[in-house]
């Protein structure tokens, strides 16, 4: 159950949030656990975001937006009540609880009794972080370094009508207590790139877009190769410009590392969330300890990588990130858990509660998730392929419920005994996780990581998707 107070309350100080928010937030939890509610959970949230948008060779906008504001969780039994405000206030944060007690049929009492026993010494997990907001790049930085990268495109690119650069920058404050003793402080910042380009000669067309991103590295920007990201982009649209469409069929097909992650994390990794668990859409609810994928596959999610788009000190439920080997060797070891889904399936939590901001009650979501790396190279996997499908890049696509997926292939060729040769263009992979995990035979050494976006129950958190190239035995390609 979900509800949303918006109240003007007063102007909040902006020195953040430190131990001097223990004793309010002590009063509220004890007032929680008096009312009846087994657990009660307090996420306090500060943001500030920057976006800039370079069109050609003008900046053609700038975002930016902060935010303030509390969500509040109560537990009885396996239900919960979660209500969000923006009043940071003792009076703001009180009536907020009163109605997320409401939703379980609880109500706070003037004179009960609590067995709470107190939040213990702040978890700093942000002192060391306290100066990124300011050592990330100004707006100047940031426009110029836009204008630059888009005036690279027109260097390196032909045929072009379109460039286009973007940049964000998402600076987040969060504590986090709960009636179970948790009480954590973190501070986030996110930084993404990305350039696309759109060809066209004729009817000839081709849009390609590439996103970098990372975790905290205030200068990330600064250190960026815009050249070399404008190279890339360019010669990929060059490539794909003139391709003929690809022929439908079933037939097996590469996929490079990196950004072709993507696949297996919205068609496998979704599906092995507890969220999916509750709510009975995943076909691997009971298949823990058998096997759900070809021997060759290995899949880690972990919170750990230093940089990576994914990565956390801490989840938004104040437990610290694990390492979790969810497929080892084709069987199933894990599921990724947050405090509901421990409660309601059983399976222990994995510090993968996450949650887009104050507004959202968190949930199972994944961090870096990719297959690990096996013991072939690229050329190996190619080789093995008589007449198939390259996959370098991946566009956009759909998942279904329980993992029926489409994706465009952005950038692929044709592979033709043993080597890649034509370009082709319209191609979509389509198939369901279940039958196609045990289709991918062999795993290349070359794995690496991509920053991306993902939307779920709890919104849109940032996330690593990756793996070395991998081929899959057979799969559908709709196509021409």
């Amino acid at each position: 159950m979900v509800a949303t107070i918006q109240s003007p309350g007063s102007p909040v100080s902006s020195s953040g949030f430190d131990q001097s928010w223990q004793s309010p937030l002590d009063d509220l939890l004890a007032l929680g656990r008096a009312a009846g509610a087994d657990l009660v959970e307090v996420f306090l949230e500060r943001t500030d975001h920057l976006g800039v948008l370079a069109e050609q060779d003008a900046i053609t906008s700038v975002s930016p937006a902060f935010g303030m504001g509390a969500g509040i969780r109560v537990f009885r039994g396996e239900r919960d009540g979660f209500v969000s405000t923006n009043d940071l206030s003792p009076a703001g944060l009180r009536s907020a609880l009163d109605q997320a007690l409401g939703m379980l049929g609880l109500q706070l009492l003037s004179n009960a009794r609590s067995d709470y026993p107190g939040l213990g010494r702040l978890r700093d997990f942000a002192a060391a972080k306290s100066g990124w907001l300011g050592e990330s790049p100004s707006l100047a930085d940031a426009t110029a370094h836009l204008l630059a990268g888009t005036a690279l495109l027109e260097r390196h690119g032909t045929h072009l009508q379109a460039r286009r650069g973007s940049y964000a920058r998402d600076w987040q404050e969060v504590l986090v207590a709960a009636s179970d003793g948790t009480f954590a402080r973190d501070v986030r910042l996110h930084q993404s790139l990305g350039l696309t380009v759109l060809a066209a000669d004729g009817e000839h067309r081709s849009s390609i877009g590439r996103r970098y991103g990372s975790h905290g590295q205030p200068d990330q920007l600064l250190r960026w190769d815009a050249d070399a990201s404008a190279r890339e982009v360019c010669e990929s649209a060059g490539s794909m410009l003139y391709a003929d469409y690809v022929e439908a069929g079933q037939m097996p097909a590469v996929l490079a590392n990196r950004f072709g992650g993507v696949i297996f994390h919205e068609a496998c990794g979704h599906l092995l969330e507890t969220t999916q668990i509750e709510r009975g859409t995943t076909p691997f609810a009971d298949k823990l300890g058998e096997p759900i994928a070809h021997q060759a596959v290995t899949a880690i999610d972990e919170g750990l990588s230093e940089g990576a788009f994914g990565s956390l000190a801490m989840d938004d439920e104040g437990m610290e990130p694990q390492r979790t080997v969810l497929i080892e060797n084709g069987v199933l070891r894990r599921f990724l858990s947050d405090r509901a889904g421990e409660l309601r399936t059983g399976h222990a939590r994995t510090g993968s509660g996450r949650r887009q901001g104050h507004t959202f009650a968190a949930a199972s979501r994944m961090r870096n998730t990719y297959i690990a790396a096996g013991a072939h190279t690229p050329e190996q996997l190619i080789a093995s392929v008589d007449k198939g499908l390259y996959c370098k890049s991946m566009g956009g696509g759909s998942v279904g419920p329980t993992g029926q997926f489409n994706f465009a292939v952005e950038e692929g060729y044709l592979i033709e005994n043993g080597r890649l040769t034509k370009p082709v263009k319209g191609a979509t992979l389509i198939g369901e996780a279940k039958e196609v995990m045990p289709r991918i035979s062999m795993c290349a050494n070359d794995l690496d990581l991509a920053a991306g976006f993902c939307g779920s129950v709890s919104g849109s958190v940032f996330v690593t998707v990756g793996q070395p190239h991998i081929k899959v035995d057979s799969i559908t390609v709709g196509g021409r």
